[in-house]
């Protein structure tokens, strides 16, 4: 049977209390008072505790398939990769309703920014299949990235933890970690039949559009026919590292020498001989994890079946 979102189709909305900068109390309000004019029947499960985000998922997903209900993530990229990882095997329609700082996955989609506008959406919404990257059974749906990418997140987390979640802060935390010195990764790395080795700060696989775009990567096209793209750096320093930073801001980045892209249907990525490591950090839509190599890149069997506005649903799946 065909998925559908109806209107006796029930909602059951994960929200972080912690995401962003904004009023979780008041979002909460926001978003129940949208639903509730409706006339439609949703249930809030609150995350109090970031430990607390895959057992509350876990509990959206089960009360959804068992209601027949929507789920829906009420987060920044973090919190909608928890309750995607928890609810893909549900197979069953997957609302946003956006908090975090850059909110990829809403910008790609045309999902509106404020929470009103963003659970209205949700109200008479179509479906649309987007594509699902996995690392090593962990589901991504902005990026994921070893190296540098895991290193810049965790210090960003610490610079919001005292300077408070805005963009501004994101963006000066990113500058200060560029400009320290980082270890250089040396990988072993296969796709598509071919292997090579290579020495990189950092490896980056993205699954978002609209991001790859605003770097100016031409891969962003090949996510319509059901691929993931590789960003790789060849060895650099902080200088050279804050340049592309620029250049990527610029929407410039495949013009650097130093910077090398590819698309792939599975990438294998595997420590190179004699480091005798056995683990590497990931990092996936803003969470970081370590993780046992080698790593496998792909995509997961089933698209994700995401609530957009009408017209958003028209673009090309991706």
């Amino acid at each position: 049977m065909a998925l559908a979102v109806s209107e006796e189709t029930p909602f059951f909305v994960v929200l972080n209390a912690r995401a962003g900068a904004k009023d979780a109390d008041g979002e909460r309000a926001v978003i129940g008072r949208v639903f509730t004019e409706a006339g439609r029947r949703h249930e809030f499960l609150l995350v109090e505790e970031p430990s607390r985000l895959p057992a509350v998922a876990a509990r959206a997903a089960s009360l959804a398939r068992r209601h027949q209900g929507a789920i829906v993530a009420a987060g920044g990229d973090g919190t909608i990769n928890a309750v995607v990882q928890a609810s893909l095997p549900e197979r069953r329609p997957f609302g946003i309703i956006p908090q975090g700082t850059f909110n990829y996955s809403c910008r790609a989609h045309g999902i509106p920014l404020d929470a009103a506008g963003a659970a209205e959406s949700l109200l008479r919404p179509m479906l649309k299949p987007v594509q699902v990257g996995t690392v090593n059974g962990r589901v991504f749906l902005v990026n994921a990235s070893v190296g540098l990418y895991p290193e810049l997140l965790e210090d960003r987390e610490a610079f919001k933890r005292r300077l408070g979640r805005r963009r501004s802060v994101a963006l000066v935390a990113a500058l200060s970690t560029l400009l320290h010195e980082h270890r250089q990764l040396a990988l072993d790395i296969t796709h598509d039949g071919t292997s090579e080795s290579l020495v990189t700060p950092s490896l980056f696989v993205g699954n978002n559009a609209l991001q790859l775009e605003q770097a100016g990567l031409p891969e962003a096209e090949a996510l319509e026919k059901r691929r993931l793209a590789a960003v790789v750096l060849s060895p650099v320093g902080p200088p050279g590292l804050v340049r592309l930073a620029f250049q990527g801001a610029l929407g410039k980045l495949a013009e650097a020498n130093e910077v090398r892209s590819f698309d792939f249907k599975r990438l294998r990525v595997q420590p190179g001989r004699g480091l005798g490591r056995r683990r590497l950090k990931v990092a996936t839509d803003g969470e970081v994890v370590w993780m046992k190599t080698p790593l496998e890149f792909t995509l997961a069997k089933e698209p994700l079946s995401l609530m957009v506005p009408s017209a958003s649903a028209e673009s090309p799946p991706q």
